[in-house]
């Protein structure tokens, strides 16, 4: 799958007044992971990419709101602890999120955000713990998908770059499926072979890859 790439101010492309092609695009990203929910079950979506600023953040955003704008209930999860960048798309505020239900601190119902897009809401990212890993491998965070997927349609999670951080092999692992972020004359081909075999040795199901930042429409699939 092909994708232009977008500035940060500008978060929510997929609307009525932005680039017909553009918006056709996520479209059809949106009716192929319709389908793969479908088919495969597949509902709870992890975007990745080799390394950051491929602009991951940015898809994931997008394809949460195609997907609500149709008509889905979408939770989005800013899972990049280190370097998280949706309560920025959001102008919202990151006190409380995702590592404080990890944590057994909060619950989601007390930590979720309402975004200005209907059906559309927000975990943020939460605090920094001091070990991540212990986090997305605990009991608790079987139960956040589990309960997530209960209550919405889609839950779209936005992961650190897999050769960079290796949490996103726990939660790619976690998933229903995968989505890898590449841009154009940026990743090197090597890079996108290592990526995706860094998948496979998670055992994570990858259905695809977006290719940011090239105007031509094509469709890669896993």
């Amino acid at each position: 799958m092909v994708l232009n790439m977008f500035s940060r101010r500008n978060v929510n492309v997929v609307s009525d007044h932005f680039n017909a092609i553009i918006t056709e695009e996520y479209n059809r990203i949106r009716t192929n992971i319709e389908f793969s929910s479908i088919e495969n079950n597949c509902r709870s979506i992890a975007i990745t990419s080799p390394t950051r600023g491929e602009g991951k953040s940015t898809t994931a955003t997008n394809i949460a709101y195609s997907l609500a704008r149709e008509g889905k209930k979408v939770l989005l999860i800013d899972a990049s602890i280190k370097t998280p960048m949706l309560n920025m798309f959001f102008r919202i505020k990151n006190t409380f999120g995702l590592t404080n239900i990890l944590a057994g601190q909060k619950l989601l119902e007390e930590v979720i955000n309402q975004t200005e897009t209907n059906r559309l809401h927000l975990l943020t990212s939460g605090p920094i713990p001091l070990n991540t890993e212990k986090l997305f491998k605990s009991m608790l965070m079987d139960k956040l998908m589990e309960e997530a997927k209960g209550k919405y349609d889609f839950v779209i999670i936005d992961t650190p770059g897999i050769l960079e951080d290796p949490d996103t092999k726990i939660l790619a692992n976690r998933s229903d499926g995968v989505i890898l972020v590449v841009r154009n004359r940026r990743t090197e081909d090597v890079l996108a072979l290592e990526a995706k075999k860094a998948l496979e040795i998670a055992n994570a199901k990858f259905l695809g890859v977006i290719l940011n930042g090239k105007r031509s429409t094509k469709i890669f699939k896993g």
